[in-house]
This record gives structure tokens, sequence and C-alpha cells, in this order.
């Protein structure tokens, strides 16, 4: 156990205090003693107690001296245990905390892994919505056909028709689209980078459609309601940790669609 420094100095202090009253009750013990005594003794006597009580004085320095060294080391050495102790401490609390923010960072991993897995299992779906095909507009056959009739009238010629007129045809309704002029519309699902697609899913139906999506799915390549999915899907590089996995899609009818992707993945591990 230490001792304060106001402790040490009062035991030092008394030390030589208790050291100073011995010696000055001696050297009167020995002065009244020497009374008796010639004086050459005396003075030999007087000699010796200076001696002593220097001797005892010094001594008593000393040793304060080194007890206060002793109890000095003594502080040090327990100051610097209890450095060791909290640099110790203080190196476990930061191994904790990386050991802990390593733990928090792989759970997190294993989270988002699993939510990506759960994803892909059940399939990133892509919809939209395809307007109807509009062709350019024909070039009407009434037109032609007035052409002649105005150009008599200008003249004011009178003629007797000889037979009696035919009726004209009736006027050619607009054309369909072709799959030629149909433009074609790619839908895109965006999937891990490390991701292997396992199915794509396609289905089309008309937008006034009830039909469930199930009853509605298509093959690639397979016309249906004037309507085709390509034949194969693409992929594009890996980019920012994801890519892209794209359909694309032709519509030529006069009635708009709406199409639907559904790219299912797996995670490797």
């Amino acid at each position: 156990m230490l001792l304060p420094d106001s402790v040490l100095a009062a035991i030092i202090a008394g030390t030589a205090t208790l050291s100073a009253s011995f010696v000055q009750l001696r050297s009167a013990l020995m002065r009244e003693a020497a009374g008796r005594a010639p004086a050459a003794a005396s003075r030999r006597r007087n000699r010796l107690q200076l001696i002593a009580f220097c001797v005892v004085v010094g001594g008593a320095a000393l040793g304060g001296f080194a007890l206060s060294q002793w109890l000095t080391n003594g502080e040090r050495a327990a100051q610097a245990v209890m450095q060791r102790e909290l640099q110790a401490r203080v190196a476990e609390i930061s191994r904790t905390a990386s050991e802990l923010e390593l733990t928090r960072g792989s759970e997190r991993a294993e989270i988002e892994s699993g939510v990506l897995r759960r994803l892909g299992a059940d399939g990133v779906i892509v919809t939209a919505t395809v307007a109807a095909c509009r062709p350019a507009a024909a070039a009407s056959a009434g037109a032609g056909a007035m052409a002649p009739q105005a150009a008599a009238a200008a003249a004011g010629a009178t003629a007797v028709p000889t037979a009696a007129p035919t009726a004209a045809p009736a006027a050619t309704p607009a054309g369909a689209c072709t799959e030629a002029e149909a433009t074609p519309v790619t839908l895109c699902a965006t999937i891990p980078a490390n991701a292997t697609v396992t199915e794509v899913a396609l289905f089309s139906h008309a937008t006034d459609s009830n039909a469930a999506w199930s009853a509605s799915r298509l093959l690639p390549g397979q016309e249906a309601g004037q309507a085709r999915f390509a034949a194969e899907y693409s992929e594009s590089a890996p980019e920012a940790g994801v890519r892209q996995v794209c359909q694309g899609f032709t519509h030529w009818s006069d009635r708009p669609r709406v199409v639907r992707i559904v790219v299912r993945y797996s995670l490797q591990v």
C-alpha cells in the first residue's frame, strides 16, 4: 500500500527529531559527567559527541532519502502496471469492436445474399404496355376517281351517256401493320453479376383481356395475336455488380397489349 507524500514527510521529520533529541540528551549527560573530568578528556569526548551527532544526522538523512526513493520507485512501478493494464484494456476493446464490425458485415452480407436468392427464386418481373400499331395512311382511291369529272365540268361539255354508269368501288379500309413495319420493344431485368439465369418466362395478352398471366404464357419466337417474342434473350456485360437480361418483343396488331417477362436466377456460391 502506498503512503501519501505528507505522511512520508512526517515520518522522516519525526525520525530526525527523535534522533536529534536522543543525541542532545546523551550530550547533556556527557557534559554533566565531563564537568568532573580533566579538560583534555573533555575535549576528546566533545569531538566524539560531534562525530556521533554528525553520523546520526547523516544516517537519518540517508535513511529518509532511501525510504523516499523506495516508495517513489514503488509508486512508479504501480503506475507502470496500471498503464500496461489500461493499454491492454484499450487493445481488447479495439479488438472487440473490430470483431463486432466484422460480424455485422458478415451478417449483413448473409442477409443480402438470402434476399437475392429469394428474389432469384421468385423471379424479377418486368411489365410494359405496348401501344397499337398504326401504319402510314394509304393514298385515297376516291381522289383519283374524282379527277376526270372535275375536268369535264371545267370544259363545260355535256355528254349523253350511252350506258348506265357503274357504281364506284367501295373505299378500301386502311391496311393493317405488317411485322416488318412494327417497332420492336426490349424488356430488361437487372440481376446480380454473379447470378446464373435459370429461366426467362414470357407472357402477353391484350390490354382489355382478363385472362390470368398463367394462361397468357408464350414460348420464345411464338406468334400470338400479331405479336412475337424474340427467339433468344440477351445479357449485358457485368457493371457495378449487376447485369441485365433483355428480351425483344415485336407487336404489329391494332390492339394494345401488355407484355411481361419473369427472369429467375440462382446465385453462385
